[in-house]
């Protein structure tokens, strides 16, 4: 055989000429590889918690309170504040408690006072679960669960739990446990602020009377709207007893949660089995919001108060249909007074 220069057979120039395809079909490839993964990640599911009122960072990644010292002992220098949201430290739980109403009670300030407690971690936005999101399957929530530690309780808060038929059942199912929390205000004062709120995402919205009455002049009132309807606490709790003892229950006022946070939060923290930590030290009362506001106990740096969705002014309604609400509400609030033992003073 010779030395001398080789000239290429056919099959060799095909050969050569796949090399130089390889690099353009490994592009191609990649670009379909990522086409599909941001057209899977942006697609997000419809029960997404976010998407259900709470504009929040990632579930699991709120403000972490520090540590009680004796639970610092077994996690030495890392405090809860700083395990990032896929933190191996600690288990995710069914939560052991859950603030199930009502709509425009109190059910935020009341979850962002609770999480302060070194005690609990709790989901920050709504997840939905035992009314819009149940086909998801429990092992879906529990994975919404923030981390625990021996010693904390988990919890999560969905206001519309209460009025839906199905969530008592479904939340037996879960754990005949899970202690029940319910936030409660003036049915009257409940139903403006809903309807506010709601005017504020809907300017075009019917006048507040024309909603909540059939007919001005006779007055008769509409309960098909949910305004209305979700204030007739009485009727609602009749479900939940079907399936939880009251001894489950802790009715929390809204009012109180407003003029003596201090002295709700107590009864709270002894309601879960907390050591009372939250105090009067952690409240500021914010005369432009008209509520109050949290503080660190040390008196240092500056209040954190609820958004801006939070105190909203009140549209003018016609006393007399104001007196025409609370007549209607009155024996609701009589026979909600005597199931729960307590006297909210609406009246």
């Amino acid at each position: 055989m010779g030395c001398g220069t080789l000239n290429p057979t056919i099959g060799s120039a095909g050969h050569l000429e796949a090399l130089r395809a390889q690099p353009r079909v490994s592009l191609l490839l990649t670009m379909i590889f990522l086409f599909t993964f941001f057209f899977y990640s942006l697609s997000g599911s419809s029960c997404d918690p976010q998407l259900y009122g709470q504009s929040a960072p990632t579930l699991l990644d709120y403000h972490q309170p520090e540590l009680s010292p004796g639970r610092m002992n077994r996690t030495r220098d890392l405090p809860h504040r700083t395990l990032p949201s896929h933190s191996t430290y600690g288990t995710k739980t069914f939560p052991q408690a859950i603030i199930v109403g009502v709509k425009k009670g109190g059910t935020r300030a009341l979850l962002e006072f609770l999480r302060v407690h070194p005690d609990v971690r709790a989901l920050g936005a709504e997840p939905h679960f035992f009314d819009r999101c149940y086909d998801k399957g429990l092992e879906w929530y529990r994975n919404l669960m923030p981390r625990t530690l021996e010693g904390q309780i988990t919890m999560e808060k969905t206001p519309s739990y209460f009025v839906t038929l199905e969530a008592p059942k479904r939340i037996y199912n879960m754990s005949k446990d899970t202690k029940l929390i319910v936030v409660v205000r003036n049915p009257v004062t409940r139903a403006i602020s809903d309807y506010t709120q709601t005017l504020s995402k809907t300017p075009s919205l019917p006048s507040f009377q024309a909603l909540a009455f059939k007919n001005t002049s006779t007055g008769t009132i509409d309960t098909s709207w949910s305004a209305i309807r979700i204030g007739i606490y009485a009727k609602h709790l009749e479900n939940w007893l079907q399936y939880f003892p009251l001894s489950k229950f802790l009715f929390v006022s809204g009012e109180r949660l407003v003029s003596d946070p201090a002295g709700e939060m107590e009864r709270v923290q002894d309601f879960l089995g907390l050591k009372r930590v939250i105090t009067d030290k952690h409240f500021y009362f914010n005369k432009t919001k008209g509520f109050p506001c949290l503080k660190k106990p040390e008196g240092r740096g500056k209040p954190r108060c609820l958004g801006k969705s939070k105190g909203r002014p009140h549209p003018d309604i016609d006393h007399r249909l104001l007196l025409r609400l609370q007549d209607f509400y009155r024996p609701y609030n009589m026979k909600f007074y005597q199931m729960t033992g307590h006297d909210f003073g609406w009246d």
